[in-house]
């Protein structure tokens, strides 16, 4: 067996590398160091692989191989692999048929198991030989933040996350316990940032109109315990005092689609704007490409105290099924009944939404992909919202943007009011809203990633909004102001994540903290 001991040392354009082997594909090998750290390896031609006297190829390579490498700094292709002993590899369950099962002696068979079935071995492996796992990921942006038309606003904001993740084997189970927190109650303000079109919560007893709310600091504190049923099947029941219940897509922050984008989708409150609820109980059943989950939770939305807990009762219900029949695509459906979700205005609400995505990559490039249709049902009446983002990133650029079409109640937006009437009842309009933007690094440095970037976003508005008019209520009478006829906004911001290696917390949800997650690292070969 080899004697393991630094993870890197330092020669000249040569790095000298400890640790073991998590994955094998036709042309890389992944290695978790001694240090902790996760590396993604070329293997060429010319890199000469020995196992004692021996010669060997890629293919004699195995998930568990003890290995020390010399790898070019510049490049990450190794000059030289020494292997050792292989580690224990978890045991096959009996039930699967001989041809089915993945050898660990045939690593081109392993490669064609499904990425989450992988990642879901290898993290088991892992976590039985080490205990604790810790994953993290955030983000942070410095905005500039110019809303176009008479009701825009420009401003500073510096919108955040952050969020860590602790995994490790209990019994036959996987515990995982998350924490998500936002300081942008300070970066951003109680009224949030200014986002034209937007409508959703309240502040100072009035709904609050063309901004996006700040997320609260505890957006999600949460356990989650998933137990293997079979080799293809597992259970998970996961909660906490907050969380997100299985009510849309992915959240749009942790959506790979929407990445480098700032702002919150105009959809958000058609949506995933559920994903901070305080008190959830969610439980999943998974079998192999398909997941069932069903959620019972708090359905009201925070209140405008952004650093408590706004507990109630767990009276609303959702339902969601996911299909994944490959690593690059995921498909959900879901509805919801939420029990009063809004402060100032009276009433249930059904949500209903569909959605797929697509997510590609290579190394450290990716493209990724997310479409959906949703719809909230009122008794004021329903409004329905589609939208489609995508980001492409290569190298240190990436390109991002969203189209969206939104219909909001036109005279909440006009009035910043709740105003229901047979005359406001029948009104109806799409807003249009198209964002094109791009983010440059510059700089790379012990895994943190800075860069700067800005987008410009298009507006569509119909007839109804582009003017202002007047409503009446019950006792008073209100005059509305417009948007006028193409608005156009823009961001110009930084743009700084932590290190995360054990990989970007992209696509990822409170129930299945893990399966389908890659647990392989993104950090970038300029930081290798």
């Amino acid at each position: 067996m080899l004697c393991i001991g630094s993870a890197a040392l330092a020669q000249g354009d040569t790095a000298h590398l400890r640790g073991t082997v998590t994955n094998v594909t036709d042309t890389t090998i992944t290695v978790r160091t001694t240090e902790n750290q996760i590396r993604r390896i070329t293997i060429d031609a010319k890199t000469m692989i020995m196992r004692g006297n021996g010669h060997v190829s890629i293919k004699d390579m195995k998930v568990g191989d003890r290995v020390v490498l010399d790898v070019d700094r510049k490049t990450s292709v190794a000059t030289s692999v020494e292997l050792g002993t292989a580690a224990p590899a978890p045991r096959a369950p009996q039930s699967r048929p001989p041809s089915a099962q993945p050898s660990q002696a045939e690593p081109h068979q392993h490669e064609q198991m499904p990425q989450h079935e992988q990642m879901q071995q290898h993290g088991q492996m892992q976590m039985a030989e080490q205990g604790w796992q810790y994953m993290q990921d955030g983000i942070l942006f410095g905005t500039f933040n110019r809303q176009g038309s008479p009701r825009g606003d420009k401003e500073f904001v510096a919108q955040n996350w952050y969020m860590g993740m602790l995994s490790r084997k209990v019994g036959k189970g996987t515990l995982t316990l998350n924490g998500m927190f936002s300081l942008d109650p300070v970066t951003v303000g109680k009224s949030g940032y200014a986002e034209i079109f937007q409508a959703g919560e309240a502040l100072d007893g009035r709904p609050l109109i063309d901004r996006q709310h700040p997320h609260d600091l505890f957006m999600q504190l949460a356990g989650v315990w998933r137990i293997p049923l079979h080799d293809t099947t597992g259970f998970t029941i996961a909660g906490g005092p907050a969380g997100e219940p299985a009510l849309g897509p992915v959240a749009f922050m942790h959506r790979a689609s929407a990445a480098e984008n700032p702002a919150a989708p105009l959809g958000h409150h058609t949506f995933d704007s559920t994903h901070i609820s305080y008190g959830v109980i969610t439980a999943a059943l998974d079998h192999g490409p398909w997941i069932v989950e069903g959620s019972l939770f708090n359905g009201r939305e925070p209140d405008e105290n952004r650093w408590n807990f706004d507990f109630g009762p767990l009276d609303s219900v959702s339902g969601r099924v996911w299909f994944r029949p490959n690593d690059a695509w995921e498909f959900q459906a879901s509805t919801g009944f939420l029990r009063h979700p809004e402060e100032l205005e009276p009433g249930n609400l059904v949500r209903t939404t569909f959605s797929g995505s697509w997510f590609k990559r290579r190394e450290t490039d990716f493209t990724a992909i997310t479409a959906g249709y949703g719809v909230n049902q009122k008794d004021a009446g329903n409004h329905s919202g589609f939208f489609t983002e995508a980001t492409w990133h290569t190298g240190m650029n990436s390109v991002y943007g969203r189209f969206e079409a939104q219909q909001p109640e036109i005279s909440l937006l006009l009035t910043d009011a709740i105003i229901d009437t047979a005359e406001t009842r029948a009104l109806h309009g799409t807003v249009l809203a198209l964002t094109v933007g791009g983010v440059r690094d510059f700089l790379r440095t012990r895994g943190f990633e800075l860069g700067i970037g800005g987008d410009v976003t298009f507006y569509g508005v119909p007839d109804v909004l582009q003017t202002g008019r007047g409503f009446c209520g019950t006792t008073s009478c209100v005059l509305g102001v417009g948007y006028g006829s193409r608005p156009v906004s823009f961001h110009v911001f930084f743009r700084l994540r932590p290190p995360a290696p054990m990989g970007r917390m992209w696509n990822m949800r409170m129930s299945q903290p893990m399966l389908g997650h890659d647990m392989g690292t993104m950090d970038h070969k300029s930081n290798q």
